[in-house]
This record gives C-alpha cells, structure tokens and sequence, in this order.
C-alpha cells in the first residue's frame, strides 16, 4: 500500500468516525482522540457518563475503529433485565436448568466471540453476579448456567455506567476488583450541556434523513434559546426534541417562543374560575345552552362546534390573563405559533393587548 493509499484510508476512517460522534466543539474532538487510541488495543473499557449522552454510540464507535470490528458487537442493559435472568442472559443456559428453560441458549459472552460486548448500567449488577462476572474476565471463560462445562471465550468488554463509580466502590456496592478490571480505559462521555456548539450540527444530522417538508429552520435566538437550555436528557433529550418540532412545526422557522414552548412540553395552564352561567334567555325564546355540557340533556342535542369554541376562547382569555396581555406569551403557554393566536383571536373578537 502506498503512502497514499494510507492517507486515503485514514481519511475514510477519520470520516467514518466524525459521522458517528457529532459535532467539533474541544470536547468531542478530544472524545473521538481517545477512541481512536483506546481502539488499537484489546483492553476492557469503562464510559462514565450522565444519561443519555451516547455512551453505547461511542462503544460502537469503539468496536468499529478497531481489529474486531468484523466481528459481533453485542449490548446489554444491565439495569434492565430482572436480576434472575441476567446470569442466563449473560452466559447462557442449559435446557431443563431452570423453570422456563425449555431450550439450551447461547448467553451475550459466546454470542459475541471475537467480537465486543457492550454492558450498559454496569453499575446496576447485583453483587453476586459482579463476582462471576470478574472470574470471566480473570479466565476467560464461561460456564452456562444449569452446566458445568467450561468454555473459552474470547470477547472485549465494554462497559458504561451514569454513577459515581468511586462513591459506589466506597459504599460497597460494586467491587473495587471489579471495578480496575472493567477500567483498564476509563473515558468520560461529556454531557450535552458541555458541548452546547455542537447542538446545529446535531441538529442537522437528527433532521437527515426526515422529509424535506418536515425540517425545521431556527433563527439566531431560537439557537441561542437551546444553547442556553440545561439538557438534563443530553443527547437523547435533543434528539425528542427535534423529532417533536417537525412533528409540530414542520417546514417552518423556529423563534425563541417557539423553541421555550418545545423545552418544555408538559407545561400546563394555570386554571381559571369558569365564567358564571347566564339565567338570560336567547333571543329566539329557547334557554341558553349549558356550557362544557357532558352529555346530551333529554330531547337536546350539543352543538359540538359551539362547545369546542367556547373552550378555545375561555382558554385564551386565560393564557391573556395569566400572561399580562403578552401575546407571545400567551401562546407559549397555549403551545401554538403567535400568528395562530392572533388568527384566533380576531375570529372570536377578543381585543389584542400587546405585541
């Protein structure tokens, strides 16, 4: 191969490695740095990192960077499989070993052979599974739960976990043996909130393969809003985010109102005491409808639309109440767009305050 043809190579590589962890800002060049140099080896690898910020992305990244990635990459959740399970689904099992085991099963470990497995929420294992776990990787070997063969494997183990793990060593929760073992290579994944100027490029790349119709655009304080936003879902939390804006706003330009309202979509409305029913008859003779009716009174049906309508307007003088008169305002907390709420509010009549 020629010098190159070396640089070629590189160069797709070094691609191939800035498509999957995103962004430029100091702290993910130097995360994709220490990837390329943890993957020339075979050593165990443990992520620390809050939840959310794509520690399994970067084992992958991990696993494709380096001699194995030909080979299987298997993950598991720790933290999510009951702690009955979590020997068989790890090692395997026999058929007959345990109630339910109708079939002989292959575990992650052989699943995995030459290849890498991913143990996500390292830190959730139960104590006596931490000490087979750590035989494994003394040994390099397995037994299948319900036999007593052993077996050479041959798998890289990476490892991630969103606690303290120095704290959970010290209170006796996990193994301090187990602990260096899983560590050869600790890696910090950084948080959303430490790496806020790759937020556009992640943007871009979470909007790619969406429809045309559906990518939203965002102007500068709509930009400034997410990059002042605290992402305690990091990267996962982005990611929803993106999704539910082209959900709602698809093909339109985000403002910093629009993006508040988005951050936070849960918000609801203050109550507002209901407005007193009207004893006065309508012109034509017949009694006032009951308002927010549930069900059809005997001989009168609703008039669906009107009721619908008298909602909307009762809520929309309560989110001018409860905003000052603040028009933008008032549709963050309505979650509409503020042109959607002026259009509402000319069609009911309702007097625009502020700007």
């Amino acid at each position: 191969m020629t010098v190159g043809q070396t640089v070629g190579q590189n160069g797709k590589d070094r691609s191939a490695l800035e498509a999957l962890i995103i962004g430029h800002s100091p702290a993910v060049v130097q995360l994709r740095e220490m990837i390329r140099r943890v993957a020339r080896s075979n050593a165990s690898v443990m992520l620390c990192g809050p939840s959310g910020s794509g520690k399994e992305l970067v084992a992958r990244a991990i696993h494709d960077e380096g001699i194995r990635s030909g080979k299987a990459f298997s993950a598991i959740n720790c933290g999510a499989i009951p702690a009955d399970l979590i020997e068989s689904e790890l090692f395997g099992h026999e058929k007959g070993s345990f109630t339910g085991a109708h079939a002989r099963r292959i575990g992650h470990f052989e699943a995995s052979e030459g290849g890498t497995l991913f143990l996500d929420e390292i830190g959730d294992m139960r104590f006596d599974m931490q000490v087979k776990l750590l035989r494994v990787l003394e040994d390099r070997t397995i037994v299948r739960v319900g036999s007593s063969e052993m077996k050479k494997v041959d798998v890289r183990v990476i490892s991630a976990t969103h606690q303290d793990m120095g704290t959970a060593v010290a209170d006796g929760r996990f193994r301090e043996d187990l602990f260096f073992r899983l560590g050869v290579v600790v890696l910090q994944v950084p948080s959303l909130a430490a790496r806020v100027e790759d937020i556009p490029a992640l943007i871009r790349h979470f909007q790619r393969n969406m429809p045309g119709e559906t990518k939203c655009r965002y102007d500068d304080a709509a930009l400034a809003v997410l990059m002042e936003h605290r992402w305690p879902g990091n990267v996962r939390e982005l990611r929803n985010f993106v999704e539910r804006a082209s959900v709602l706003y698809g093909g339109e330009t985000l403002g910093a109102d629009d993006v508040a309202m988005l951050l936070n979509p849960t918000a609801v409305l203050a109550p507002r005491p209901a407005a007193p029913i009207a004893a006065a008859a309508i012109d034509d003779g017949q009694p006032a409808p009951m308002p927010f009716a549930k069900t059809p009174a005997p001989g009168r049906p609703i008039d669906l639309k009107r009721e619908i309508e008298n909602i909307e307007l009762e809520q929309i003088h309560n989110a001018l109440d409860l905003a000052d008169g603040i028009i933008s305002e008032a549709a963050r907390l309505l979650t509409l767009k503020r042109t959607t709420l002026i259009e509402k509010m000319r069609k009911y009549g309702v007097q625009q305050q502020a700007a």
